[in-house]
């Protein structure tokens, strides 16, 4: 288990309880609590969610309760789970200006879009070995190396992964029993993928093309299959394959036009008839309409055999 790290105090502050971390700046702490201090077992911890510590010290407030709550808390320093990235909260505008080459008309209206908690990003998509460990199966068409990404998924086999996986690492310890693995909203994969940019694709607009396949994989040079991750340039964040090799399963439902105006922590509808995918894929010859860090598509029911996935790590919220 992670061990204890830091200072903690309980303050008021503007009627919500607060927790005062003195730790290391740029390690990302989980900050937990219990409503019970009489010795508590480690499963009586909750994680409220992931913070990276941007001074020491800082001042942290717990936003989803008033400070008449009972709870004690602690910040507990984390180490990255395996092959995984922080992506801390920030906003970022959604969708495409109606000047982007390759736009589509789902791509708008754009949106101001805040994301208000950090989480965990798979730093690869699910690979072919991870896949087969945690489920006991290999649907793939392209096999014959355990680090190509796992394909010919159903957005329900990707869901269950989540599960089996969470279910597994809860079981070891290794993550707290209120955290989960899941699909990432098609808010946070866009917020990942741009990591900081507003460009056609996460490392510039590139009119001619011509830095595209370091980066990715697709129809041009895939020769007409997927590739094992990780062997193309990653964007700020250190993602990699965002833009190709596989597309990839996202939590929404689908819906025709992004909301428009600004919004925090966007979720889609409620119901639907496909789930969104997102990124380009091997397949993928028109690079500007498919590949760009805004394209967003639904070709597919959530019972349909074809893309992949990556998956996010957060706590489940109160």
């Amino acid at each position: 288990m992670i061990r204890w790290n830091g200072l903690f105090g309980a303050h008021s502050l503007k009627l919500h309880a607060s927790l005062t971390i003195i730790g290391e700046i740029g390690k990302t702490y989980a900050i937990d609590y219990v409503t019970d201090l009489a010795d508590p077992a480690e499963s009586d911890w909750r994680c409220l969610e992931y913070l990276q510590v941007p001074a020491s010290p800082y001042l942290w407030t717990d936003q989803s309760s008033p400070a008449t709550g009972r709870r004690f808390y602690r910040a507990v320093a984390m180490e990255p789970p395996e092959n995984m990235v922080f992506i801390p909260p920030g906003s970022f505008r959604m969708g495409s200006s109606e000047n982007e080459v390759g736009r589509s008309e789902e791509d708008g209206p754009q949106t101001d879009v805040i994301i208000s908690r950090g989480f965990w990003m798979g730093k690869y998509e699910v690979t072919q070995g991870e896949y087969e460990a945690v489920m006991g199966n290999n649907p793939s068409q392209f096999k014959g190396d355990p680090n190509r990404p796992v394909e010919q998924v159903s957005w329900f086999n990707a869901r269950d992964y989540c599960v089996k996986l969470t279910e597994r690492e809860r079981l070891a310890g290794r993550i707290a029993p209120n955290s989960l693995y899941r699909l990432p909203t098609e808010a946070e994969w866009e917020y990942a993928c741009r990591a900081g940019t507003s460009t056609r694709f996460s490392y510039g607009d590139d009119p001619g093309l011509t830095d595209f396949v370091d980066y990715e994989w697709y129809g041009p040079n895939s020769d007409g299959q997927t590739h094992p991750v990780g062997q193309k340039l990653p964007n700020r964040w250190g993602l990699h394959d965002m833009h190709g090799n596989i597309g990839e399963w996202c939590q929404d439902w689908h819906v025709k036009a992004l909301p428009g105006g600004r919004v925090i922590d966007p979720q889609g509808p409620a119901t639907g008839w496909a789930r969104v995918i997102r990124g380009g894929g091997y397949r993928n010859h028109l690079i500007a309409s498919f590949c760009r860090s805004s394209t967003r598509y639904a070709h597919n029911s959530p019972g349909t055999y074809g893309p992949g996935f990556r998956v996010v790590l957060a706590p489940v919220q109160p």
